[in-house]
């Protein structure tokens, strides 16, 4: 909570710091780049400071945490923060690294407003960037302390075991220890994150969900290798190293999982909804309700370009059949009706019903006590959940993931 004398201020000065928040963190990670520049080859990704989506998804968290704490003050942070620290935490990041960041954000606040940060001005965010950071650095030291670890010690030696080309640009990795022994346990829907060197001697970070149920004595990621679309969208580096580079027995620097969207364990009836590459956690999801709780009621839709596009195609439809009380619903933008009704790799029971067109889930029956998971494009999910919200779902129950920096909270 702000004190009593940095409140009125921050309410005041919002509306102008958040006018000029682009403006802000494009100077404060230049700033902190021309200070620290291997942060940029060894922690941040490349491609989204390139295309400037890491600014806006810094921007957005900033003016949801300010305004939370002068619009909502009794409210803990979790919801907002709670994100940003599982990434964190995947990524090994550790409390001394605030002071940078700090330094070099509220300068480029004072620099970029000028005479308008006076001194009262200057102490108030600097209040609420402690705030802000504090809470992360709790939130980050409570996820390495239940992983067993010291702050940032989340890096460890993991091979290629086997690689399977699943469609059209992706493939799925299944990663094992080179000691042989059992990889350590997750919660269905979490994700690691994986360190390659690029051949300018970069080291890039990126995170993919693992996509099968824990319990087992190897993990699986599936890697979409992401193709330059225009300017803005350079090629995916780490994707593209990948898909040249791994093979069996291609070692890896793998992290701990993470991240917050997770299946909870009631049995209260489910909506898994993905589309594209964000099937990966859903996977996992069902995997292990087929092997815990297999009468769940369940709700799968996926949506993806056409068939040849859709990573694990079968086995969704197979773990689906798993579950006697599940409905599958495709949608595919490609000719779905004609290429299914050829009866090519039909899909196991139950049953999918195969769409053409976006995903549409205005039309079924979702039970008000429904929780929903999604995962995919920003535009899926936005739609999904207004529709979700129209079928009396409550805001509460409807969870996400951002595959890359979260630009939900800057839209």
């Amino acid at each position: 909570m702000l004190s009593r004398q940095s409140a009125p201020i921050v309410r005041s000065t919002l509306p102008a710091v958040g006018a000029s928040l682009g403006t802000i963190t494009e100077l404060f990670y230049r700033r902190m780049f021309e200070e620290r520049p291997e942060l940029l080859r060894t922690l941040f990704n490349r491609a989204n400071q390139a295309n400037g989506a890491q600014r806006e998804a810094l921007a957005g968290a900033v003016a949801a945490f300010a305004t939370m704490l002068v619009e909502r003050p009794d409210e803990r942070p979790d919801a907002v923060l709670g994100r940003i620290a599982n990434k964190h935490a995947s990524l090994g990041i550790t409390a001394d690294q605030y002071t940078l960041v700090g330094r070099h954000l509220l300068g480029a606040v004072a620099e970029v407003l000028g005479d308008a940060v006076t001194p009262a001005v200057a102490a108030a965010w600097d209040e609420v960037y402690w705030l802000m950071a504090n809470t992360l650095i709790a939130m980050e030291a409570r996820l390495y302390a239940e992983a067993g670890v010291g702050d940032g010690i989340v890096w460890q030696d993991m091979e290629v075991a086997e690689r399977v080309d699943e469609a059209v640009d992706t493939a799925s990795l299944v990663l094992r220890r080179p000691d042989g022994l059992p990889t350590g346990s997750f919660l269905p829907g979490q994700y690691v994150s994986v360190k390659v060197e690029l051949p300018d001697g970069a080291q890039q970070i990126r995170q993919y969900s693992l996509s099968t149920a824990p319990g087992r004595k190897t993990w699986r990621i599936t890697v979409k290798r992401e193709r330059a679309a225009d300017d803005r969208t350079p090629e995916g580096e780490v994707s593209a190293w990948l898909h040249a580079h791994a093979r069996p027995g291609l070692p890896l620097k793998v992290s701990l999982p993470f991240g917050d969207l997770v299946l909870n364990e009631e049995d209260g009836p489910l909506l898994l909804a993905s589309a594209g590459i964000g099937i990966t956690p859903m996977l996992s999801m069902l995997d292990h309700l087929a092997g815990t709780s297999p009468e769940r009621p369940v709700i799968v839709i996926h949506a993806d370009r056409s068939p040849a596009h859709h990573a694990h195609r079968l086995e969704l439809a197979e773990l689906a059949s798993r579950l006697p009380n599940a409905s599958l619903h495709l949608w595919y933008e490609n000719k779905a009706a004609e290429w299914y009704e050829s009866g090519a790799d039909e899909p196991t029971e139950p049953e999918a019903h195969v769409r053409e067109g976006w995903a549409d889930v205005t039309g079924l029956a979702v039970p008000e006590d429904t929780t929903a998971y999604l995962c995919g494009p920003l535009s899926f999910m936005q739609a999904v959940r207004g529709d979700l919200l129209t079928h009396g779902l409550s805001p509460a129950a409807i969870h996400y993931e951002v595959f890359g920096p979260d630009l939900w909270l800057s839209k």
